[in-house]
């Protein structure tokens, strides 16, 4: 099951993990998008259509998968926004509950509405998508950086409790990354969004994806926890170096 699959890194990951011969659930709010995504994996697939951060639909889409599809043995909590980026006296409480209700509760929603049938079963993955953003705060993100640690320290618990029960619990967090995310954050300003990587390299949605792949395959016995993924021209959420990194 892939969250957020309607663009970006979900999208680009349903279409590794699609070539790499896995089933796939594809869960967003957007059905054309999902539709035209699953017309194009090689592998089955079906499509769920649902906010994350609505838990009384996230718990009925997910209970009415068809037989086929209903234990499902990798979750890629992906789905996430950033809205605004001001600092805390100027921002918008709508922004604020957007990120909050997508970055963090929607991904415990999904992570509880999956866990029965993985804990049945004493078997699956579940890889949560984090940032940097959720290891060092930056000026003016204080709520998204904050829902984003949230999500760190929950894929800690997580993994702490599903020890026991031989679940894999694992988190990426991406450093910039060129999907629709800036242009999101930006209200939709195209010239701002192009701002943030301007004069240097980024990450793809499919390095991310191919990250990912790597840690579903990894053999049983191996759990690659927790990884930091940054474009080489980036050191960390402050520094960049725009100056030899190729032009976009």
């Amino acid at each position: 099951m892939v969250t957020g699959a309607s663009s970006g890194i979900g999208w680009a990951t349903a279409e590794v993990l699609s070539k790499g011969g896995a089933n796939l659930i594809l869960c967003g709010r957007r059905e054309n998008r999902l539709k035209e995504l699953q017309s194009k994996l090689d592998t089955p697939s079906y499509i769920l259509v649902f906010d994350v951060g609505d838990k009384e639909r996230v718990f009925e889409k997910i209970n009415s998968l068809p037989e086929k599809f209903s234990s499902i043995d990798i979750l890629i909590n992906n789905a996430g926004n950033a809205h605004g980026l001001n600092p805390v006296h100027e921002a918008d409480l709508n922004d604020w509950d957007a990120m909050i209700d997508s970055n963090f509760k929607g991904l415990t929603y999904v992570t509880k509405a999956v866990l029965p049938t993985m804990v049945s079963r004493k078997k699956g993955h579940i890889i949560n998508l984090g940032s940097i953003a959720g290891k060092e705060v930056y000026p003016n993100g204080s709520v998204y950086c904050s829902s984003k640690f949230a999500v760190d320290a929950f894929t800690e618990g997580l993994r702490l409790d599903l020890n026991p029960l031989g679940i894999k619990v694992s988190a990426v967090h991406p450093g910039m990354v060129n999907t629709e995310f800036s242009e999101i954050r930006f209200k939709g300003n195209k010239h701002k969004a192009s701002q943030v990587y301007k004069g240097l390299t980024p990450l793809s949605a499919k390095d991310v994806a191919d990250l990912i792949e790597f840690m579903v395959l990894a053999p049983d016995h191996v759990n690659i926890a927790d990884v930091l993924l940054l474009p080489k021209a980036q050191a960390n959420a402050y520094v960049a170096n725009r100056k030899s990194s190729t032009k976009l």
